[in-house]
């Protein structure tokens, strides 16, 4: 069988990179930008920082602002709408996943209209033309949406997020600039950047893995073992290493897929709109427990990759738990909630047992699951 890899056509790293989002858009002959970010980007002077890049280029745009932090199918037809009217010709998405999954939404559906429900772009939906082309600009370090072949949006009519997987869907350009995400808080910064670490493990363990994919998700925990700590405080270095090493993690996991972490952190977002980076760090280390025997020596590598010494002498069982209390040791550090306690409600659980064992993301979960089990790893966590 072979293995398939996707990735943008062209990614800009480092300081200064949004200045050649306007080099991008004259290059490719584009007119107009339709400019989707999010309300507290524009109040708090974020989007400026790339409006500016457009004004001084003497480019067009218009921008979108109507979207929420889990965008929602009313949210991306809203878009659609306007992106009709507005006679842009490409998209700059600007913010956190929210933004870009919004963009890649209107994008698809412009460019496919027959699936204007929104519904019906769940799962892996057969359409035929690229989306408009998106220069896709993260304010956050966690999703990878810049390079990923995924999107998510809300049906807040049956309390679900659907997960969409769809190659036309990738953003033509990464731009990926550290100053950027300066100003996000330190709360915010370490859910997004766990958010990263839950790619990049997860990514490394579920059945899709390869040798191409195992080789970026491990630099990718490297990373962000590494920086997170640091990008939290808001450091230069730290936004940097964070930076890169999230987009590094979506390189992989958009490519093989994921597992349970994020088949039971999406429910959580639809239900009680939790954060997802939140809901998928306090996760992460009881899923990885309930993995383990399904893993092989892979979280011995996880151990060496996070920076734990001694490694190559532990038994399999002790470089297992040593990968675990790794993960808790760097959640706990950037202030992650240890529980669900104050999120879950016990009447909701059936509920949530089975949205996350309907979720896209469970079937490359290293371990066969099945409905009861996720129940009784939601209820552990209470």
């Amino acid at each position: 069988m072979a293995n398939r890899f996707v990735l943008n056509e062209t990614g800009y790293h480092g300081k200064g990179a949004i200045n050649e989002i306007a080099t991008e858009i004259k290059a490719r002959g584009f007119k107009k930008a339709f400019v989707c970010s999010d309300p507290d980007l524009i109040k708090f002077g974020v989007t400026k920082k790339v409006t500016d890049v457009l004004d001084n280029a003497s480019i067009d745009y218009e921008i979108y602002s109507q979207i929420k932090p889990n965008p929602t199918i009313e949210n991306v037809q809203t878009g659609v709408a306007a992106f009709k009217a507005s006679g842009a010709d490409c998209l700059v998405a600007i913010g956190g996943g929210s933004s870009m999954d919004t963009a890649k939404a209107i994008g698809i559906i412009i460019a496919n209209p027959e699936f204007a429900d929104v519904r019906s772009l769940e799962g892996v939906a057969p359409t035929k033309n690229k989306s408009v082309p998106i220069i896709a600009v993260p304010t956050t370090a966690g999703t990878a949406a810049e390079v990923t072949i995924n999107y998510v949006i809300t049906d807040t009519e049956k309390n679900r997020k659907m997960v969409c997987v769809d190659v036309h869907d990738i953003p033509v350009v990464a731009v990926v600039d550290p100053d950027m995400m300066s100003s996000m808080p330190k709360g915010l910064t370490a859910a997004t950047g766990m958010d990263a670490l839950t790619h990049a493990i997860e990514g490394y363990i579920t059945k899709g893995a390869w040798e191409m994919s195992d080789m970026f998700h491990l630099k990718a925990i490297e990373l962000i073992s590494k920086h997170l700590r640091g990008a939290v405080e808001n450091t230069a270095e730290g936004r940097e290493g964070i930076a890169l090493g999230q987009y590094i993690a979506g390189m992989g996991f958009s490519n093989v897929g994921l597992g349970i972490v994020h088949s039971m952190a999406h429910p959580l977002g639809a239900v009680y709109d939790t954060p997802h980076g939140v809901a998928n760090a306090i996760i992460l280390p009881t899923v990885m427990e309930y993995n383990a025997p399904a893993t092989g020596e892979k979280y011995r590598d996880i151990a060496k990759a996070m920076g734990v010494d001694g490694v190559d002498a532990m038994s399999l069982d002790e470089a297992r738990k040593a990968a675990i209390d790794a993960v808790k040791k760097l959640s706990e550090d950037v202030g992650i909630p240890a529980d669900l306690k104050d999120i879950v409600k016990p009447e909701d659980v059936d509920f949530l047992a089975q949205s996350a064992y309907d979720d896209a993301c469970r079937p490359g979960n290293p371990r066969d699951t099945s409905v009861a089990e996720i129940k009784e790893l939601y209820l552990s966590l209470m």
